[in-house]
């Protein structure tokens, strides 16, 4: 997602992302089945080898993206539609239903060649928008199935939240999430929101690097934050149908196809940095957007190569800094070149996205003097914008009084600490290795 998503921080109100419907396989039923011992099965995919039990006879809205497929790269709603599942409209959030917008872009509203189901432009609603989509929809069940990547600022969990705040206002709406695993494991990273920053990057206070599938969240956010809403309303039903087989691992472990969720989220490696990299989205430095490798490369025309340099020296676990020059076709600092590093996973397992991020601004920031009216008060994107993807503004006052980034990092220990705590009666899997 581009900074334009900052037209989201204005407006509580949020969008998710587009799904290309793939192409029906011979026969409606190929694929089913097939999950194997031992082998990671999604929720979609259970429901689909069962029938769609929880579904059938039920008037069904649907929100998804490119990522809510089976097995067989079919899409959930063409299945359901050749299963004869009553699918009476698909939402279709940021990027456009099928996937071809870019960031802070639709697709619009219009009726699907292949099924000829509506596809409503569910892009930046907030819960009354969401309400009156499910109103006029007249569904009286909502399915929420996207790929999240496991980061706060990643803004499908809170597409997910407003339309279980407008299902809970409309009354007498089943909610069902068909769960996928966490890309990027269990690890609980970095610090918990101050509502202060609320934002359309992170509406209520949950920890940057959260470690939670979509279905957990579903269940914390029905449990403790509907009830506290104005409406003071949780849903009439809420069914989170379970990942098998998932026990915390990261997803090239889980045997599943990497499908993008957004255009810049190419493969699991950029998940797995973008908890820390994403934050490079608050600078004048292009974080790679316009480019193979986005949020793998990160730089600017003027980073030259005592930051790889120095990066390296830190023997940051899991990584390795390598000096890179790029040219981003499009986004920041488009058609010049760029100075910086691309970070290299070289463990997947030990990686610690926040931390490498903090040591990437804090050594810019030692190596460049002037890196104040370079970054931080660039009118484009005011350094305030870091306060919304990291939820405080106590990283951009560390920041710029001089702090290292031993100090920065450890400043979240307390809020990891609570959040393991909290979030702990809502887990629906074994907590994990990481």
């Amino acid at each position: 997602m581009d900074i334009s998503r900052r037209k989201l921080v204005a407006a509580a109100g949020l969008g998710a992302v587009a799904a290309p419907f793939g192409p029906l396989p011979a026969q409606a039923s190929s694929g089913r089945g097939r999950g194997q011992p031992g082998r990671v099965v999604t929720g979609a995919q259970a429901q689909a080898d069962a029938g769609w039990p929880t579904l059938k006879g039920h008037r069904v809205g649907v929100i998804s993206n490119p990522t809510g497929v089976l097995e067989d790269l079919t899409h959930i709603v063409d299945r359901m539609h050749a299963d004869g599942v009553d699918v009476a409209a698909v939402f279709g959030p940021e990027h456009g239903f099928r996937g071809t917008a870019q960031a802070g872009g639709s697709e619009g509203s219009a009726k699907d060649p292949r099924t000829g189901i509506t596809v409503h432009d569910a892009y930046g609603a907030n819960d009354k928008g969401f309400a009156e989509l499910f109103a006029a929809s007249k569904v009286d069940t909502v399915v929420f199935d996207i790929q999240d990547v496991g980061v706060r600022f990643y803004t499908y969990i809170w597409t997910m939240y407003q339309a279980m705040r407008g299902a809970a206002q409309v009354g007498g709406i089943r909610f069902v999430v068909l769960d996928r695993p966490n890309p990027i494991g269990r690890a609980a990273r970095g610090p918990l929101l101050d509502m202060t920053y609320s934002s359309g990057v992170g509406l209520r206070s949950i920890l940057m690097q959260h470690g939670m599938t979509v279905g957990e969240l579903a269940t914390m956010f029905d449990a403790e934050y509907l009830p506290r809403e104005k409406e003071a309303k949780r849903l009439a039903e809420l069914e989170v149908v379970r990942v098998r087989g998932w026990k915390g691992e990261l997803f090239d472990e889980t045997g599943l196809q990497w499908v993008m969720p957004s255009p810049n989220m190419p493969t699991p490696t950029t998940a797995l940095v973008y908890p820390g990299t994403g934050l490079f989205e608050a600078t004048n430095m292009s974080e790679g957007r316009g480019t193979t490798r986005p949020f793998e490369l990160v730089g600017a025309p003027w980073v030259d190569h005592r930051w790889a340099e120095r990066l390296n020296s830190h023997g940051l676990p899991g990584v390795l800094f390598r000096e890179a020059y790029f040219m981003p076709t499009i986004s920041k600092n488009a058609e010049k070149v760029n100075g910086g590093v691309q970070v290299h996973v070289t463990d997947p397992s030990r990686i610690n996205a926040p931390e490498l991020a903090v040591h990437m601004f804090c050594d810019a920031r030692d190596l460049h003097e002037d890196f104040d009216t370079r970054v931080i008060a660039w009118d484009k994107y005011p350094w305030e914008w870091l306060d919304k993807l990291t939820g405080t503004a106590r990283m951009r006052e560390q920041l710029t009084s001089g702090a290292s980034a031993q100090q920065i990092v450890a400043a979240w220990a307390d809020d990891e600490k609570a959040w393991q705590k909290r979030r702990r009666p809502h887990l629906l899997y074994p907590a994990g290795r990481r």
